[in-house]
């Protein structure tokens, strides 16, 4: 369907031979093994450490950020800084501290939770065991005292969840154990968060490329003849066989995931119902799915098309409707400026596409990348088409990537000039340089032959 190239960055233990990798048919993109993934994940997670935290400390004008969690309940956050394979029992405590310019962060573990290299152990959980001598929050409070910081990052916001996973007992601990001079010099931490989620650097663009590959596979294949035997497959088969897919190859999938029968003419609709599932010649398949892999989210809208008897390809009327989609997924990726709101994006899009004769353009974009919907801006959302609120007044940071979900309509005479919606979902990449579509996108219909 797309090309997908393994480029140098993959090195050893990503480059996955035959031999240890996952999921082995002819032409589907390698998959690593569960020691692979552990291991990719620790190497890309040291390296966002190393770089992108002290970048978002130091642009965020904080000294010192402080998250703290429970054991089946991790701050989102949290959950983005650890070993692929680390058990985090109990109460758990990370604590970076930027000691000032030209120096590290000082990245410090205060739990019971083996770190491997992304975080040095602070507290000697063994002494508290066995002699009570300092105990886990009196460990916290220490460290805070010791370093005297100016401003202090705590996970909280009422704009951007992922940057709210301190919970109220928690914070309340926090403060205490800290005491007033330094719990008055906590703010929220979320334009640290934010940047911390939603900078990529290129070795975490290759890798997500890969996931994309992957899931663009899997539709590719689910909607094929492979997979569907016209009048005879439902809908629903498709939404277990990708979930399946996904399964055997040991991916999370997306909660939302579906497939859908659209553009039936009002005969097809009498004769066989409208809550129909089989799938039928004539018949369009819509997707909205996702997976996880190696941590990175993706989603995506594609459609299939099932030729009658005699066809070679899909209508002309739903191409020209693909087609239209295609030409406003451009005019989005145009208006992607450092800086610029999700409102004001969202606002410039659609006054380009109504200039541009785009049928009834519809926009509902999300960030996307180490969580489904979060920490970007919110570029309008299907039943908003003006103002999303502070979720959409979010900036468009660099090096980030979005979802370029959006919807055409038009009459398609195929139909006998019934109106069909089309809507397009794909991950777009968002550098100084410009954008791209990680591992492109559809332009073409999967046809089921």
């Amino acid at each position: 369907m797309r090309p997908f190239k393994i480029t140098a960055l993959l090195v050893a233990a990503v480059l996955a031979t035959s031999a240890s990798a996952v999921g082995e048919d002819p032409g589907f993109p390698a998959v690593l093994n569960v020691r692979q993934r552990a291991e990719t994940i620790a190497r890309i997670t040291k390296k966002r450490l190393d770089t992108v935290l002290p970048m978002a400390m130091r642009r965020a004008g904080f000294d010192m950020w402080i998250i703290v969690s429970r054991e089946d309940n991790y701050d989102p956050v949290f959950n983005t800084m650890i070993p692929d394979n680390a058990w985090c029992p109990i109460t758990q405590i990370l604590v970076f501290h930027d000691p000032g310019p030209g120096k590290q962060i000082e990245r410090m573990n205060i739990s019971r939770t083996k770190m491997d290299e992304l975080h040095a152990s602070t507290w000697d959980y063994r002494a508290w065991d066995n002699e009570k001598r300092e105990s886990q929050w009196d460990c916290l409070a220490r460290i805070v005292k010791e370093r005297d910081p100016r401003k202090i990052g705590i996970n909280e916001s009422d704009v951007i969840w992922a940057a709210d996973g301190l919970t109220a007992s928690l914070k309340t601990k926090l403060l205490s154990v800290i005491g007033p001079e330094y719990a008055a010099r906590c703010s929220s931490a979320e334009p640290m968060a934010s940047l911390w989620l939603q900078t990529l650097l290129p070795e975490d663009v290759e890798l997500y490329e890969r996931a994309v590959a992957i899931s663009h596979a899997i539709i590719a294949e689910t909607m094929s003849r492979k997979v569907i035997t016209p009048g005879v497959t439902t809908t629903d088969d498709l939404v277990y066989h990708y979930a399946q897919r996904a399964s055997d190859l040991g991916l999370p999938r997306a909660p939302w995931n579906w497939f859908a029968v659209k553009g039936r003419t009002a005969e097809m609709i009498e004769r066989y119902g409208k809550n129909d599932k089989v799938i039928r010649p004539g018949d369009l398949i819509q997707c909205d799915v996702g997976l996880v892999y190696l941590r990175y989210w993706t989603d995506h809208c594609e459609w299939g098309y099932v030729l009658k008897p005699g066809e070679t390809d899909a209508p002309e009327g739903f191409k020209k409707l693909m087609a239209e989609g295609n030409r406003l997924q451009d005019i989005f990726r145009g208006e992607f400026q450092t800086g610029r709101t999700g409102n004001e994006m969202l606002a410039a899009i659609l006054k380009k596409a109504k200039e541009q004769g785009i049928g009834k353009p519809k926009i509902y974009s999300h960030s996307i990348g180490y969580y489904a919907h979060e920490p970007g801006p919110l570029v309008g959302l299907p039943w908003e088409q003006a103002n999303t609120g502070k979720r959409g007044d979010v900036r468009l940071v660099p090096n980030s990537t979005l979802t370029a979900e959006l919807s055409v309509a038009g009459p398609v005479p195929e139909l006998g000039g019934q109106e069909l919606n089309m809507a397009l979902e794909q991950i777009m990449l968002f550098t100084e340089e410009g954008t791209r579509f990680l591992d492109g996108r559809q332009t073409r219909f999967h046809l089921v032959k």
